[in-house]
């Protein structure tokens, strides 16, 4: 995230007390652990928008200071890591979340190295915290085998680690289902498997609404990996392009309430003549 913002030059991760990537973490204890202790902001420009990146504790014996913050944010990006899925801290801060009905887009990460199926982590996401999720893509395998994402949002996959000349990004179908033309990622292990859970997901899945959303009962969920550009640069401009649009859908709403709120006030005043 702080790549694409131009914050930091290269993508990373935090190790404790090798942790030379944290840049929110600025307190003693934090660049000891590699933990946040506090609640942090991060301000960058993006595509013409101001982006405010409130950054929260995530262990539970600061977890205090991570639910104040969630009372003033206008959605929440929720990174998963894929071979753990839901952790206890995470529902229980979307308690929070849900109570308020903020927008959530969900990220899966970590799919370059071995985790848990697909169709596992979505499922565990609606049974565990009770909100329905739209896949705007789905991976093409994972660690030793992952070779790419089914990107169903902009019908095309994108290639992991595409070799020189190579096509990063090529088109999907009519159907959506399959490669416009014949490419060698379709001799990928897990090529055949993805196929079926994609048309699995369009015939069965969820119907994408942007109102659901509006209100957190519904979360785009994203895979990909943050540590190597995979999905996550789609994954940014989706959500700060919906974000946006959501936004402009609240002040609307929250308009026609004041108004609905107006009107009730002024009929049920009683005027008597002195």
């Amino acid at each position: 995230m702080l790549l694409l913002g131009g914050v930091v030059r290269e993508a990373g991760t935090v190790k404790g007390r090798k942790g030379n990537f944290a840049k929110s973490d600025w307190m003693e204890i934090e660049q000891k652990r590699g933990i946040s202790v506090t609640s942090s902001v991060l301000q960058f420009d993006f595509q013409g928008k101001r982006i405010n990146i409130l950054d929260t504790p995530g262990h539970e014996d600061f977890s205090e200071d991570t639910y104040r913050t969630l009372m003033a944010v206008d959605s929440v990006i929720m990174v998963i890591d894929s071979a753990k899925g839901i952790e206890p801290q995470t529902k229980k801060l979307f308690e929070i979340v849900k109570e308020r009905h903020i927008p959530i887009f969900t990220f899966f990460n970590k799919l370059d190295r071995d985790g848990r199926p697909p169709l596992d982590l979505v499922d565990e996401l609606e049974s565990t915290l009770g909100i329905d999720a739209y896949p705007m893509n789905w991976p093409i395998g994972s660690g030793q085998i992952l070779s790419g994402l089914f990107d169903m949002y902009h019908n095309r996959v994108e290639v992991y680690h595409p070799e020189e000349g190579e096509e990063r990004f090529l088109p999907l179908n009519a159907e959506g289902t399959d490669l416009a033309t014949e490419n060698k990622i379709q001799l990928a292990p897990a090529w055949d498997e993805t196929q079926e859970e994609v048309e699995m997901l369009k015939d069965a899945g969820n119907t994408f609404d942007e109102n659901k959303v509006l209100k957190g009962e519904l979360t785009p969920v994203f895979f990909g990996s943050a540590l190597t550009n995979l999905g996550w640069r789609h994954f940014w401009r989706h959500t700060c392009s919906m974000h946006q649009r959501l936004q402009v859908r609240r002040l609307l709403m929250i308009k026609k309430l004041n108004r609905i709120i107006h009107n009730s006030l002024v009929s049920s005043l009683k005027f008597k003549r002195i």
